[in-house]
């Protein structure tokens, strides 16, 4: 049986949603000097990179530093947790990113990972919520919050000009 794909969201769309969510952190951090802002790898990475340009404005001062957390995401406790940064995390404030909040396990040990590392703070963004928790972890900011099946899936392609969410 051959696999259907519907758009969910196209590029248009989710420039509209990441503009959002920058605008909720700037409401958020306007006052901060320093943002950590953690991506998971590799779609959570390239959305984060994604939020950045637009939260570098008049208002938002802060200087932001943007790393990618490597994970496995299909068994996060199989592999260690890797940053690709030196940057110390002790007493500060970190947004984490990701494409998408299914179980919440990736997202879940990406937490528990950063908080480990001493930080202050720290608020999640994820593109598309499907609301199938099976640990308790919500995001703070949330593109869409999509009701799916378990079966089905959640394709988030993000390219340097080019970003859509596809449920096959």
């Amino acid at each position: 049986m051959k696999k259907t794909s519907t758009l969910i969201l196209n590029n248009d769309d989710l420039e509209k949603k990441i503009a959002r969510i920058a605008f909720q952190i700037i409401e958020e951090y306007y006052n901060e000097d320093d943002l950590l802002i953690v991506g998971v790898s590799e779609n959570g990475f390239l959305l984060a990179r994604k939020i950045i340009p637009l939260l570098e404005n008049d208002f938002f001062k802060a200087n932001i530093e943007l790393i990618e957390l490597k994970i496995d995401k299909k068994n996060p406790m199989k592999k260690a947790i890797t940053l690709d940064s030196k940057a110390s995390f002790k007493n500060k404030k970190v947004i984490l990113v990701d494409d998408v909040l299914n179980s919440g396990k990736t997202l879940m040990h990406a937490a528990s990972f950063l908080i480990s590392k001493g930080i202050k703070k720290m608020n999640t963004v994820v593109l598309v919520d499907r609301r199938h928790r099976d640990f308790p972890i919500k995001a703070d900011w949330v593109g869409l919050t999509l009701s799916t099946t378990i079966q089905q899936h959640i394709n988030v392609e993000i390219s340097k000009n080019e970003m859509s969410v596809y449920l096959e």
